[in-house]
């Protein structure tokens, strides 16, 4: 399955300067967190609750993504 983009726009004003990030849905979300942790990402908190169902990460630069758990395939 190759992968796609989806695009929202959020009705509040932006405060920060990134406003886009990226959740990737990998067919193994704990091998994915350890290879971006491992080429630099780490750990963030996005003010929500811890949810097992995501993993938020920053890059380098301080980008988010979060790391979403693969959809069961009649969610897909």
């Amino acid at each position: 399955m190759a992968p796609d983009q989806l695009f929202l726009r959020v009705p509040e004003a932006s405060a920060l300067k990134n406003r886009l990030h990226l959740d990737l849905r990998p067919c193994d979300q704990v091998a994915e967190v350890a290879r971006l942790l491992g080429i630099g990402a780490r750990r963030v908190s996005d003010g929500q609750p811890e949810d097992v169902s995501r993993v938020v990460l920053a890059d380098p630069e301080g980008s988010e993504l979060r790391v979403p758990r693969r959809l069961p395939p009649a969610d897909r």
